[in-house]
């Protein structure tokens, strides 16, 4: 748990805005010594800062990162579960539900979606997370979709994780077909590390980027646009990272004959 949580720390030390915001300082302290490379530092920081924050670059960059188009819900055939990744703000009290611990944005997106999906193809649910994270995920589904999951992973801290715990809950039932729903950037990853357990996986992204039209505020800077510059950077660096781990057998994956559905 520890290596864990010190992969958090540097993993968001490395992205931005911290990582160049750190550069930055770099550049101050050189200002003395050697003034040209710290302005230059500076200068890089600040335009890099500019450009990430918004949403011509972020649009670009989330771009890259997803790769399914959204759920064919007329072509579920062997289906059998629906998945829900954890990860968004958690409410740990939320007076307004009566005191329980409720999904806030982006994880309620999520949760929303797989009701939906849910109730279109009356197949059950499974939701992966950490700790009161999925406590949140069973509180919300219950009380704002009158949902209860048939399955619940409370022991998951990353995607790695979610995929090899959910994959022996749901093998326990003869459960070898899921739906997945994650973010649409997160997918690529989260599709690959459930196939390398065995389990065969129909993509359903959400929250797909819809093309912008040119306008002048796209090129000022937001704190949307660098949130979702954040997220794809992370998954655009992540991906790479789990094929050097999964080759290097740092992290033990089942040889496999499931995979993405082609649809």
């Amino acid at each position: 748990m520890l290596l864990l949580h010190i992969k958090t720390v540097l993993r968001e030390l490395v992205l931005p805005p911290a990582g160049l915001l750190l550069l930055g300082f770099v550049g101050l302290l050189l200002l003395s010594r050697r003034p040209r490379l710290g302005r230059s530092l500076i200068a890089f920081t600040l335009g890099c800062l500019w450009l990430i924050s918004t949403r011509l670059i972020s649009d670009a960059l989330v771009s890259l990162a997803q790769s399914y188009p959204s759920l064919d819900l007329s072509r579920l055939d062997g289906a059998q579960a629906i998945v829900i990744l954890g990860g968004g703000v958690t409410h740990a009290v939320s007076p307004e539900y009566g005191g329980g611990p409720t999904a806030g944005p982006g994880l309620l997106d999520k949760l929303a979606y797989g009701a939906y999906v849910s109730r279109r193809s009356g197949l059950p649910i499974l939701i992966t997370g950490f700790g009161y994270e999925t406590d949140a995920m069973q509180y919300t589904l219950r009380t704002n979709f009158d949902i209860q999951p048939r399955w619940i992973d409370r022991d998951a801290y990353d995607t790695f994780e979610n995929a090899h715990n959910a994959a022996a809950l749901l093998k326990r039932d003869g459960i070898d077909r899921v739906i997945l729903i994650t973010t649409a950037v997160h997918m690529r990853r989260s599709v690959r590390e459930f196939a390398s357990t065995g389990l065969t996986v129909l993509a359903a992204p959400m929250d797909i980027q819809a093309q912008r039209p040119r306008r002048v505020g796209n090129f000022i800077p937001s704190a949307e646009a660098l949130l979702r510059s954040y997220e794809a950077i992370y998954e655009l660096i992540g991906e790479p990272v789990r094929q050097i781990l999964a080759a290097t057998h740092v992290r033990r994956e089942q040889p496999s004959g499931g995979g993405a559905d082609p649809r």
